[in-house]
């Protein structure tokens, strides 16, 4: 018997290396995935850093639709996997990277694992221009669970401030 059809939603983010080719190669991996095919690509965004050290380059961002078969955990290992392919090192928290493929939402469910290695959505989504502003391009009515808002709504609330350093690099990038 298979598993339902689940929709979730990526973030991709990197800021070392070729980025793009960074991207184009985890999303090749990600299609070659069993269980998980991708419905939508957000447009490519700039970002300042948010943490971690002082002078880090500016990320680039993204948003990636899935329907998957894969549960939570399964679809987060494959996750962590991909971004070892392409050289993730976890030194510093909100360090540079090469590669950053977070699960955002899974469905309509919300996940809080003990200890949290898995929560859905992710723990700081809401307060994230860079992953809000993508996730607007693919589904600004959806309701991001816990929240009760649509993900337009949230973005919309962030300060301006937090929005003014986000810039729009493409509409296309895969």
């Amino acid at each position: 018997m298979s598993r339902p059809l689940v929709t979730a939603y990526l973030g991709i983010g990197g800021n070392l290396g070729n980025v793009r080719a960074t991207f184009s190669g985890a999303m090749s991996a990600l299609k070659k995935s069993n269980g998980i095919s991708i419905t939508g690509v957000s447009p490519l965004y700039a970002t300042p850093p948010v943490g971690g050290p002082e002078a880090q380059p500016l990320y680039l961002n993204a948003v990636i639709e899935i329907d998957t078969r894969l549960d939570a955990w399964e679809l987060l290992t494959r996750l962590l996997d991909i971004e070892t392919e392409f050289a993730r090192v976890r030194t510093i928290r909100w360090g540079p990277r090469t590669l950053d493929l977070d699960l955002l939402l899974f469905g309509p469910a919300e996940y809080i694992d003990d200890p949290p290695d898995l929560i859905v959505p992710h723990p700081r989504l809401v307060d994230r221009t860079f992953v809000l502003e993508p996730l607007a391009d693919l589904a600004p009515s959806l309701i991001v669970p816990g929240t009760g808002r649509s993900v337009e709504a949230l973005r919309d609330a962030l300060p301006a401030s937090d929005r003014a350093g986000i810039r729009l690099v493409g509409t296309t990038w895969t």
